[in-house]
């Protein structure tokens, strides 16, 4: 990839940042030493290795855990270790919620919410009990006791009584990942709700790439407790260099399309993506108009360098080859495809396509970063 297209897809620094940190912090041998500006609107993802320092990094924000340098938060100063301001956890007005959801055991759902209702008395109301009781379904589970709970019921109580401490910023660290795979897509659209709803700025940790894809637009990765890169989720997720240091992210790309056609004779439905076209069985629940988040793996994704004619794949699209990453004790090449509009005047990029193909086949391809590719999507997976 050259230089120019590299820094287009790396951010700098977030213009009028709501959350400005940088920060240092020792926790036995481990070293946090983090900067990192965060725009006020929506969710960013903390993602990175086990020890990266996600949970640390949490810690500090909301002063649990010492640390030097300076923490601002909207127009106050939470941490400033020349001026010698540190103010306490229950003056920052962050609202923190972990794995396990930590309910009152002899409290019952109402109560338990109750209790963060009157802590927050004399906070300025960001958040309305009704509307929090009603977003995350809770009225048939007032009056039972906390301990009464499956575990996706609690993560609901424990979201809806973070939000009821009237929070500046929401801190979740790992609020899934104890949950089985059925609970946590019972819970995934309540998070969702949360987002929508509630415009709280929130720093989301997560191991789960389907988590982040769906709730994140924004992703901070960090390696060994410093900020290695940081973008919009869909940049990041196209980034060959990143798996390395993150641990767990997979071979994905993120692309936004727009839903064209219902096509009911051969069952199928129709989406553009930067006005090319993709085509995927029929999602009946989606209209003409709706706006989709679709995923798609690098393993999904094979290589052409003419269009190609008499073949079953239907999905293809033109793009421009990026980067194309070789490394000798492995047979695969990784490939990153610019899609765009086609427009010489904007040469507005679209998206961002990735692929795993072997380095024989890149070589019989004589591959090379500029030229003009065409990408045959196998499967695509929905994120809305």
């Amino acid at each position: 990839m050259t230089e120019s297209a590299d820094k287009g897809r790396d951010t700098s620094s977030v213009a009028q940042a709501f959350l400005d940190i940088s920060v240092e912090a020792q926790r036995g041998e481990f070293q946090l030493s983090t900067k990192l500006q965060v725009a006020e609107a929506g969710v960013t993802a903390l993602f990175g290795a086990s020890g990266s320092g996600k949970t640390s990094l949490l810690r500090v924000l909301a002063g649990f855990d010492r640390a030097t340098g300076s923490i601002r938060c909207g127009n106050e100063i939470w941490l400033d270790s020349e001026a010698g301001i540190n103010v306490p956890t229950h003056q920052r007005g962050v609202g923190l919620m972990f794995q396990d959801a930590r309910l009152f055991a002899h409290l019952n759902v109402a109560e338990n919410l109750q209790f963060a209702r009157r802590r927050a008395a004399k906070l300025p109301q960001i958040v309305d009990y009704d509307a929090v009781v009603a977003a995350f379904e809770l009225e048939p589970l007032l009056a039972r006791r906390s301990t009464e709970l499956s575990g996706g019921e609690a993560q609901r109580v424990a979201l809806a009584r973070t939000l009821l401490t009237q929070p500046q910023l929401l801190l979740l660290d790992e609020p899934l990942a104890a949950l089985d795979d059925q609970r946590k897509a019972d819970l995934l659209p309540y998070l969702e709700t949360l987002v929508r709803e509630f415009s709280i700025p929130l720093l989301y940790v997560s191991h789960d790439i389907d988590e982040v894809a769906r709730l994140a637009p924004n992703m901070v990765v960090l390696e060994a407790g410093a900020v290695v890169a940081q973008g919009t989720t869909a940049e990041l997720f196209a980034r060959l260099d990143l798996p390395e240091v993150s641990g767990r992210l997979e071979a994905h790309a993120l692309l936004q399309g727009v839903v064209v056609e219902q096509d009911q004779h051969w069952q199928l439905t129709r989406l553009s993506v930067g006005g090319q076209e993709l085509s995927v069985p029929l999602r009946a629940r989606l209209v003409v108009g709706n706006q989709v988040q679709l995923r798609v793996r690098a393993r999904d994704v094979a290589l052409a360098i003419a269009k190609p004619a008499g073949l079953s794949i239907r999905n293809v699209l033109a793009g421009r080859l990026v980067e194309l990453q070789q490394n000798v004790e492995s047979p695969f090449a990784e490939a990153v495809i610019e899609l765009s509009d086609g427009s010489v005047a904007t040469g507005a990029a679209l998206g961002y396509l990735r692929s795993r193909i072997t380095r024989a086949a890149a070589a019989e391809l004589q591959l090379s970063e500029g030229q003009t590719i065409y990408a045959l999507v196998k499967t695509v997976s929905f994120d809305a």
